[in-house]
């Protein structure tokens, strides 16, 4: 916890010059974007300073361990994640109907994006974190707390975008002002954080069934990309709440998505005390 701090206070102080830089070279990224890859790096670079008093190569090491086995892993995970999330759209479709050429141009531009996201938060959120969790508390503990963990880290950014030109030192300090007050008061993001809180765990049961990251990645690969088609889907007549929720994420956000997630999390939670008998 102490060396995310610091890498967190060092992003307050980085990303001002950060964004000076980009700002100087007529780039134009909002600042809260700036701050996040800023965060990342810092946090990255934390973790790597401490990683070897708490084992964490070795959490990575066995985390992705079994490459043999990685491709039909990835594959039934994406597999899973695109018949749950498939029925949300089918369910929409026949609501609203909506041609099938844009949603399929939109979900090929995120895959590469989709791949990277997984397998980023996957290594961090599962194999270090909950791998880590469960040394120490066990299984539910862990599965619970790291879930809890991924949820809020999802909320934790700014909720306005704006641009910088020049150096701004206090410019860092606000936008994480802004991402506290967001934990605080989230507003319509707090279904998102229902929703983020379930998914993380059935991605950490799907970790916990196979005790590596390939089953997870998939499946977080096929939810990401669900999640970023869905507005193509969700555009022009709005669908009602159970189906598409509040907030920046309407598909994490709906009910709809809540029940698939606890049916998803009972199917693995039966399956891991099935193989363990």
């Amino acid at each position: 916890m102490l060396a995310l701090v610091a890498g967190l206070l060092a992003a307050v102080v980085i990303a001002p010059f950060a964004a000076a830089l980009v700002s100087a070279v007529s780039w134009r990224v909002p600042f809260p974007r700036i701050f996040d890859r800023v965060v990342m790096i810092t946090l990255a670079a934390a973790m790597i300073a401490i990683a070897r008093p708490l084992g964490l190569f070795d959490l990575l090491r066995d985390g992705f361990a079994d490459f043999r086995r990685a491709p039909l892993m990835l594959l039934c995970g994406f597999a899973l994640a695109m018949l749950t999330v498939g029925s949300l759209f089918v369910i929409a479709f026949e609501l609203k109907g909506s041609p099938v050429g844009p949603i399929v141009a939109r979900a090929a531009r995120f895959v590469l994006a989709a791949a990277a996201i997984a397998l980023i938060e996957e290594g961090f959120f599962r194999a270090i974190l909950l791998g880590g969790i469960v040394r120490d508390f066990g299984r539910p503990t862990a599965l619970i707390a790291s879930s809890a963990i991924y949820a809020i880290a999802h909320l934790v950014r700014a909720p306005a975008r704006f641009y910088l030109t020049g150096l701004h030192p206090l410019a860092g300090l606000a936008n994480l002002a802004a991402s506290a007050d967001r934990i605080i008061h989230p507003g319509d993001c707090f279904a998102m954080v229902i929703g983020l809180f379930l998914l993380g765990m059935v991605l950490g049961a799907a970790f916990l069934l196979t005790g590596r990251v390939w089953f997870s990645v998939g499946m977080h690969a096929g939810f990401v990309l669900g999640a970023k088609t869905w507005p193509v889907m969700a555009h022009g007549v709005a669908l009602p709440r159970w189906l598409a929720g509040p907030g920046p994420v309407p598909l994490i956000a709906a009910p709809a998505s809540w029940a698939l997630a606890l049916a998803t999390l009972l199917v693995l939670l039966l399956l891991r005390k099935r193989i363990s008998q």
